[in-house]
């Protein structure tokens, strides 16, 4: 087996684990919307573009895949609190069947934002698939189908970066501290 890159302390999740469980969180949501025309999946960019590809490629029921992107943190990096809205969909979702596909809840900030934003738009039905929801303390927002809990340690890979580093392994790793604690 190759030898991990210097800044990645230990595998989380292997590349067969999450595959594995996308087709399974895909075979679930074509389930529970087969009689719906289409699902309406917004991807929340960076971190959910290679999840959402996976779980699309995967289902097996009519589907829309539009894209957001939203910003939490401040400069130099630091987590503002505050959420910001930085590219909208291209179209209304108004009566559509939505499912908002997130790469990862931490703090839970950034999907409450999405959820009360897109409720207001009035679609048919509102869902979350999320990837990662990390062991903590964080704020009650719905999760709809989830695909793994992990502990409360830095993550990449799998979309998931650290200072755009690390986004397209194929597993999910733990980052080691002293490269974030620099």
């Amino acid at each position: 087996m190759k030898s991990l890159h210097p800044d990645l302390a230990r595998v989380i999740l292997s590349e067969t684990e999450i595959q594995a469980r996308v087709k399974a969180l895909a075979e679930q949501i074509s389930a529970d919307y087969a009689s719906a025309e289409r699902i309406y999946l917004i991807g929340i960019l960076k971190g959910a573009f290679i999840f959402l590809a996976d779980l699309c490629r995967h289902l097996t029921i009519p589907h829309t895949v539009d894209f957001m992107s939203v910003s939490s943190y401040g400069k130099a990096g630091s987590i503002s609190g505050a959420v910001r809205l930085m590219l909208d969909l291209r179209d209304p979702i108004l009566d559509e069947h939505v499912i908002i596909v997130e790469d990862i809840v931490d703090s839970g900030h950034t999907l409450d934002y999405i959820n009360h934003t897109l409720k207001g738009r009035n679609p048919a039905s509102l869902r979350t698939c999320v990837l990662l929801e990390k062991k903590r303390e964080s704020l009650e927002v719905p999760i709809d189908y989830l695909g793994f809990t992990i502990p409360d340690v830095w993550v990449v890979g799998y979309g998931l970066d650290f200072a755009d580093t690390h986004r397209t392994l194929p597993f999910v790793a733990e980052l080691n501290r002293q490269v974030y604690q620099r």
